[in-house]
């Protein structure tokens, strides 16, 4: 199951639930429990961009990597981060997220 998402092209699990119910402040029991729905409310809410970012992070992926794949500099890169995460803790965001 999500075999072929963003998600896996960076992470060998479908650990999305974990990292999202983090980086949300949410507790991984409220969450969607389909992971199919829930994938589908993070890509709903998020950019593409966003999307890949958040895969790239959480996976450990070096920093340079993701400058050359984003096609940032260090400072562009620590804003997309500030603007991603801020937008996982917005209340419009994460509550979509929610069973």
């Amino acid at each position: 199951m999500l075999e072929s998402t963003v998600w896996r092209q960076y992470h060998d699990e479908n650990n999305f639930r974990e990292k999202l119910a983090e980086f949300c402040r949410l507790d991984a029991l409220d969450l969607i429990d389909d992971d199919k729905e829930l994938y589908a409310a993070l890509k709903a809410k998020l950019t593409k961009k966003e999307l890949k970012l958040f895969a790239m992070d959480t996976a450990g992926v070096a920093a340079e990597a993701m400058k050359a794949e984003f096609d940032y500099n260090d400072e562009d890169l620590q804003k997309a981060k500030f603007k991603l995460y801020k937008k996982l803790i917005q209340d419009k965001t994460r509550l979509n997220f929610r069973a």
